[in-house]
């Protein structure tokens, strides 16, 4: 594995990280605790040993499995990466959107980062994940009800405290990210990269090249389409957000599968699958430090992982780009 400082940090994370977005279940049709909780300890034997996770994702149930499957582990082995400033048991802040829970209730997500609301999240955030600290508190979206200033403040205070060890953002823009460091240095900023979604590249990847500040990509692999495994058709299970993603309609599973078909010598020479050629093209882009992997269990997790060992040469690297170049999608 490699491992990357963030910002500058002291702290070092695994250059592919796990992303516990999906064993949440909460909008990907529900997930296995068990296989779970594998996926985890296996990454961690492969050298993964930074987690990403929310409270929002299954609204607790990430974080807890997170949480059972670290016990154990010595925890400054481990760099735990979470977030707040997503409610959904409480009506506070801005509306965000409706949802579905695991167990089909409605859950209603509102953006709030005011002082309370922080305070109230980290304390369970904690408890949930058995610790007494986190390694890098990241707000999941800005709250438009509450000042950054005021928001940043109390991470701050949470610092000071020990709680939190860094401060990090998600889905901020650069002024965004401008106004937060008013207060406290941010190492990082999570948003969503890939091959066929790379809008950060026009103006946040170089202001964070300059400041330096990590790039976190999250939805590398976008949510399982670049691994080559989705076509036209492919059956979602019931409370799986991906049918109605636009990046998933017939006309854009159909194209990018195209360039995916033209990529592949490249992984049947290197003996790799494609989802590890996406993995590897990831973090070797200027100013992404970390890809977001996800895994549901112990195979995909060990297939992540081994992306480090995939080397693309440069010529590899431009006849992809060239591919890309010529892939159209249907917004």
């Amino acid at each position: 594995m490699e491992y990357r400082k963030l910002g500058n940090s002291d702290l070092s994370v695994s250059a592919i990280t796990y992303g516990a977005w999906a064993i949440g279940g909460w909008m990907w049709g529900g997930a296995d605790r068990k296989d779970a909780i594998n996926a985890i300890k296996a990454a961690y034997e492969f050298g993964v040993t930074s987690i990403d996770t929310a409270p929002a994702y299954g609204q607790g149930l990430s974080e807890e499995i997170v949480g059972e499957a670290i016990k154990g582990i010595q925890r400054d082995k481990v760099q735990i990466l979470t977030k707040y400033g997503l409610r959904w048991n409480k009506q506070v802040g801005e509306f965000f959107f409706a949802s579905k829970g695991n167990n089909g209730e409605d859950v209603n997500m509102y953006r709030y980062a005011g002082k309370d609301g922080l305070i109230y999240e980290c304390e369970n955030s904690l408890r949930r994940l058995g610790t007494d600290y986190i390694d890098l508190y990241q707000i999941h979206w800005n709250d438009p009800t509450t000042p950054i200033e005021e928001t940043m403040e109390v991470v701050s205070r949470l610092i000071e405290q020990g709680k939190v060890r860094h401060a990090g953002v998600c889905n901020y823009n650069v002024d965004q990210m401008k106004e937060a460091e008013k207060v406290l240095n941010l190492v990082s900023n999570q948003v969503p990269f890939s091959m066929v979604n790379r809008h950060i590249e026009n103006e946040l990847v170089p202001h964070c090249i300059q400041n330096k500040k990590s790039i976190l990509a999250y939805s590398p692999l976008q949510k399982g389409l670049l691994t080559g495994k989705i076509k036209p058709g492919y059956q979602f299970n019931e409370g799986d957000h991906r049918p109605d993603d636009k990046y998933f309609s017939e006309a854009n599973v159909k194209s990018i599968n195209s360039f995916l078909d033209k990529i592949k010598p490249i992984a049947e020479r290197k003996n790799a699958t494609l989802g590890q050629i996406v993995i590897r093209w990831t973090i070797d882009r200027p100013g992404i430090t970390v890809a977001l992997v996800g895994a549901r269990n112990i195979k995909q997790a060990e297939q992540n992982a081994k992306a480090i060992d995939v080397k693309l040469s440069k010529d590899e690297i431009e006849f992809i780009n060239k591919q890309l170049a010529e892939v159209t999608l249907d917004f």
